[in-house]
């Protein structure tokens, strides 16, 4: 056996007495592959062999071989201190839970901080809103001020007009719906590349709305 796996065996002992679990040969080389850099056959190997030596022990289920620290090693434990290591690992995991509840709740601050403006950012935005309202005071003012006001007859002349113009534009706006969904009844391509072709433009193109009477 070279140094290099002499070693490895050594790390493999050390690991299941530090962790004092049962493991498969599967799960040690995963867990240790960084470490001693054995491949799966070299660890396998290594843990029949500790567990020839008596070092380790070994179990069978089926086709799976379990290997667990040799436990004449450790010393017993009454049940007082089970129970009281019981008791601390609840203690423990009680704490656990509360801080990483917190630390969520801080991830959720810092979350909403990050997207918040800073201190120059307001500073700025508030100078922006104010210069903002400075312009709509000076131009309600000249309204105000103003002699040439819209009668209600004019007023309503307009609304009028744009009652018209809006159901005229609706009126062929429909039309051309209806007859570009003839043609592209029998026309081969899709309705994006006829519009292309035919050089139709649609409200859509120029990001416009339909105004409601």
């Amino acid at each position: 056996m070279s140094k290099k796996d002499s070693a490895g065996v050594a790390q493999i002992l050390a690991y299941l007495n530090e962790k004092n679990r049962p493991y498969s040969a599967q799960d040690v080389f995963t867990n240790l592959q960084k470490q001693c850099g054995m491949g799966k056959t070299a660890v396998v190997k290594a843990m029949e062999q500790l567990a020839q030596e008596g070092k380790i022990k070994e179990k069978v289920y089926g086709k799976q071989k379990i290997y667990f620290a040799d436990q004449s090693q450790f010393a017993d434990v009454s049940d007082a201190e089970l129970k009281k290591m019981d008791a601390r690992v609840a203690e423990l995991s009680a704490e656990v839970q509360t801080i990483s509840q917190s630390c969520r709740q801080l991830d959720t601050e810092l979350k909403e901080l990050n997207g918040s403006l800073t201190t120059a950012e307001m500073k700025a935005q508030i100078q922006e809103l104010q210069a903002e309202c400075s312009g709509y005071r000076e131009r309600l003012d000249k309204i105000k001020s103003a002699t040439n006001h819209v009668t209600p007859e004019e007023k309503q002349k307009v609304y009028k007009e744009r009652e018209t113009y809006v159901k005229e534009w609706r009126k062929r706006k429909r039309m051309v719906t209806d007859m570009v969904g003839a043609i592209l009844e029998g026309y081969p391509k899709s309705k994006k590349q006829f519009l292309e072709e035919a050089g139709i433009e649609t409200d859509e193109d120029h990001k416009v709305t339909m105004p409601s009477i």
